[in-house]
């Protein structure tokens, strides 16, 4: 068990700051989004494109972001998790920078895809950091308190980021990101620890073979090793199972974002103030289902709180498929489904998480990056789908279903592997 699970209450305090910080870097990725994305139409007029193509923009931070993880994650397993993220960090403040002085089209896209290299440190190095502290139900808890503090600035991002293109064009909220990803990287300068305990603990054993034997093969050598541990990730069906969980969880939030103008605006006539109480209160679906994790999973453990979640994922989204391909125009026939389903993808998705990485200590950092990595994949593969299904109710019917069965299959082809009492093979 780590120093962190066994400190006294004054240092357990400190994790609340270490959650916060690590909240903070991997929310930047949506924020980069989010904030910047009321202000398509301001870019589509004043780079002289069409708004279609303007979603490009968009689509450079998703792609720079997964290629990103899978770099960040084994370079964390090599050199540690300050580095990487601080490197991480200045990338994306150099690359949003660049963004604000764009000429053209082009030239922002390519920096977009650059800020989401960039940014993609957040995500990877917070899940190897709580993996290098702690395991079981805490990693769980805080995977869970993770999500709350991640949950919070994209729900306000969109409203800021729209006020600030309305009254002085899209460029300064590209400078706006600048200053997040520089208040970012000071507070991971001033503040994040080194977590990777068996470098720090060998680097005064390291510095003295230094002074026998080259640097350069050495550190070749540990980039080429943590890299290779992607072989044994992608061989490990229990792995791969856990770790697109969550990805299928977000591919239920998905569909129902990306089909949520039709669904609610002509399907219930919910527009203007209606379409967005409805869109916020869901919101807090996913918050809420994470926090009620949080406080149960110490007593009940991952593993059950993960049956119960798929459990109830499927009973729920079988209901809300069922509301869909009916064409009900009750609108509490839709939305209480709607609302128990994000709220048990709250207990999948955290759970998911910790179990998955629990087995790979010292490759932590490779295992949250193809762990980030299949939910960007995913997230990707659902728009492409949703569309090819019409985009409509019955789009999102089909592939809530479909995610909520195929969750269910992967759980029960691992369950001896993750059942109550199984516990990882591997050491913290």
């Amino acid at each position: 068990m780590s120093a962190l699970q066994t400190a006294p209450p004054t240092r357990r305090r400190s994790t609340v700051g270490l959650v916060v910080l690590l909240g903070a870097m991997a929310a930047l990725g949506a924020v980069t989004i989010d904030l910047y994305l009321p202000s398509l139409p301001e870019v589509a007029q004043d780079l002289g494109t069409t708004r279609a193509r303007t979603q490009l923009t968009i689509t450079g931070v998703l792609v720079g972001s997964a290629l990103g993880q899978l770099v960040v994650g084994p370079l964390s397993d090599a050199f540690g998790r300050r580095r990487p993220a601080m490197v991480g960090f200045a990338v994306y403040v150099v690359a949003s920078a660049l963004c604000a002085l764009a000429p053209n089209l082009p030239t922002l896209v390519a920096f977009r895809v650059l800020s989401g290299v960039g940014a993609s440190a957040g995500a990877v190095i917070g899940m190897a950091v709580i993996r290098d502290l702690f395991t079981g139900p805490a990693a769980a808890r805080l995977q869970s308190r993770l999500v709350l503090v991640i949950g919070v600035a994209p729900l306000f991002a969109p409203t800021v980021g729209g006020a600030i293109a309305n009254h002085t064009g899209w460029r300064p909220v590209l400078g706006l990101l600048v200053l997040a990803g520089a208040g970012v990287l000071l507070a991971v300068w001033r503040s994040l620890p080194e977590t990777r305990r068996e470098l720090c603990d060998s680097a005064g054993q390291a510095r003295t073979e230094a002074r026998a034997a080259p640097v350069v093969p050495e550190r070749t050598r540990r980039v080429l090793r943590t890299f290779a541990g992607y072989r044994e990730l992608v061989r490990d069906r229990r792995f791969l199972a856990l770790a697109a969980m969550p990805g299928l969880a977000l591919a239920v939030i998905m569909s129902y974002v990306s089909t949520s103008v039709f669904v609610l605006q002509d399907g219930f006539g919910l527009v203007g103030t209606g379409f967005a109480v409805f869109f916020a209160l869901n919101g807090t679906a996913l918050i809420g289902g994470t926090q009620l994790n949080a406080a149960l999973v110490e007593r009940i453990g991952s593993p059950r709180l993960l049956r119960v979640g798929v459990t109830a994922a499927a009973v729920f989204g079988a209901a809300l498929t069922v509301s869909l391909l009916s064409g009900t125009d009750r609108l509490v026939l839709f939305a209480l489904p709607l609302y128990l389903l994000l709220l048990s993808l709250g207990l999948i998705m955290p759970n998911a998480v910790a179990l998955a990485l629990e087995p790979y200590g010292d490759s932590a950092g490779a295992a949250a990056a193809l762990v980030t990595a299949l939910q960007s994949g995913v997230g990707g593969l659902v728009g492409v789908l949703v569309g090819l299904l019409g985009g409509d109710a019955h789009a999102m019917a089909f592939v809530v279903l479909g995610a909520v069965v195929l969750n269910v299959a992967l759980l029960l082809s691992v369950w001896p592997a993750v059942r109550p009492g199984a516990g990882p093979t591997a050491t913290p």
